[in-house]
């Protein structure tokens, strides 16, 4: 990392974070107060929250929130998927990216700056850490450049020490999404040798934490974050920005006692020293730039000193700027909009027709046999795939009580393990009047319990039955099944 110190004038030709030799600038971001830094502080402590807790909430025994790719289990608010029903996730995550794709027409990169968890975490997590050892920006600086201390190492330790519980912390939610807080629970009791792949994620996810939110920072949101390349495709002139209004501000003061140029901005750098991606936001809309809001109360905070009119630099859009009417409705909002509809719609009735129990019947290997009392027996073999992320139990029963009819299943109640497919012998003895042509149509009903409060799901199937066509076949099946 280069010690080059920062300078508030930026460069034009490179990025601010990066010295003339390409070495990493480091950014010393500056406190700033007001009434957006206020509510990101609630928001931020919301989400926080929120992340933490999610992989202890549960619904009906099943978390919240869980992404079990080794077992193929998929629950995503209530909702149960296993691997064979990826198509389903398409809507899932289908309507979630255009969501923020709408969310971004409308309000810029709002996610960048207010929810996505390397702001929230590096912003409300690791610099309060740092603010709390190390002191302010400022302190932060002379820290740095100081020579080798033992205050120096102390709190450097320390800092690091933090960091690197509060990535296991981090590392461990991380975990419980993909296995489940339960697991998660007996994992930290046991030995790491009990789990190795486990340990080994955890270790992984606190290593790749620890050197992001600890010291790459916003070298992840300009260099590796894809998403700040997609904005220049998502925004345009109606979308809200934070932007700089360059009528009311140039030419610049050199200093809030210049009294030669006209323009309300005094070239104080404030704007610049609270930016967490190390922009000048007076240069327009930039890639690097996350909106998240500090130049405009770092801004505020001058023009109230200077007892000129607010929102120099603002949450507006270029179009308001420009002295334009605000205009919300644009073409690229409809489809958004049309897409977001049609994949909640398509989720809706895929998960409608979707059913606890998959049932496949399959007859067995001799088409039917006939009995001394003439009497049909077919042979079927019931596939059942349980899709409950839950163990349960299963009975068939027939839709119709018909005494003349026998069914034959090998025990009231079958065990349907979660997630598995069973196969299950059933037996249907029928008279011979039963059958029309040698074909009858059997209904059956098929009930499942699975949970301690016993849900009770039940479907219907059909069971297609043969026999004899007539008399005279019935005679000598029986016959035939006599001689063997």
């Amino acid at each position: 990392m280069s010690k080059e110190p920062f300078i508030f004038e930026l460069p034009e030709e490179r990025l601010a974070t990066t010295s003339q030799t390409g070495e990493r600038v480091y950014l010393y971001t500056a406190e700033v107060r007001g009434r957006f830094r206020t509510f990101r502080n609630y928001f931020y402590d919301a989400l926080l929250i929120f992340f933490l807790a999610l992989p202890w909430v549960k619904i009906n025994g099943s978390p919240l929130l869980l992404l079990n790719i080794v077992k193929r289990q998929f629950c995503i608010f209530g909702l149960h998927f296993w691997a064979d029903e990826a198509p389903m996730l398409i809507f899932v995550f289908g309507g979630a990216f255009l969501g923020i794709a709408f969310i971004t027409a409308v309000f810029g990169r709002l996610w960048c700056g207010w929810a996505c968890p390397q702001t929230v975490f590096i912003d409300r997590v690791y610099r309060r850490i740092e603010t709390w050892i190390e002191g302010s920006s400022a302190q932060r600086r002379r820290l740095d450049q100081a020579p080798f201390s033992m205050e120096k190492l102390i709190k450097k330790t320390l800092k690091y020490a933090a960091f690197f519980l509060a990535s296991l912390v981090i590392a461990n939610s991380f975990l419980a999404y993909f296995v489940g807080i339960d697991a998660v629970k007996v994992m930290i009791t046991q030995s790491p040798f009990e789990h190795p792949s486990a340990f080994f994620v955890v270790a992984l996810a606190t290593a790749i934490t620890l050197f992001d939110f600890g010291w790459f920072r916003e070298q992840f949101c300009v260099i590796a974050c894809p998403y700040g390349r997609l904005q220049s495709v998502m925004i345009d002139s109606k979308s809200m920005i934070v932007a700089y209004d360059q009528r009311r501000g140039e030419p610049r003061k050199k200093d809030r006692h210049d009294t030669q140029a006209t323009g309300d901005c005094i070239n104080c750098y404030r704007c610049v020293q609270v930016c967490p991606t190390g922009i000048d936001i007076r240069r327009g809309l930039q890639m690097e730039c996350i909106m998240c809001t500090g130049c405009i109360d770092a801004c505020n905070e001058v023009m109230v000193k200077l007892h000129k009119a607010p929102n120099l630099i603002s949450y507006t859009t270029e179009e308001t700027l420009q002295g334009k009417p605000r205009k919300w409705f644009k073409p690229r909002l409809a489809i958004y909009a049309g897409l977001i509809t049609l994949f909640i719609v398509g989720l809706c009735v895929t998960l409608s027709l979707r059913k606890p129990l998959r049932v496949f019947t399959i007859r067995g290997r001799s088409a039917y046999q006939v009995t001394q009392d003439y009497h049909v027996v077919n042979h079927f073999k019931l596939h059942v795939y349980n899709h409950q992320f839950q163990s349960g139990y299963m009975s068939i029963r027939l839709k119709e009580n018909d005494t003349a009819i026998k069914l034959v299943i090998p025990a009231p109640d079958l065990l349907l393990p979660a997630g598995k497919t069973k196969v299950f012998d059933v037996f249907v003895e029928a008279p011979v009047h039963y059958f029309k042509d040698g074909k009858a149509a059997l209904p059956i009903v098929i009930s499942s319990k699975f949970g301690a409060k016993d849900t009770v799901f039940s479907t219907e199937d059909t069971l297609s039955l043969v026999g004899p066509e007539s008399e005279h076949e019935t005679h000598n099946d029986t016959q035939s099944d006599r001689e063997d």
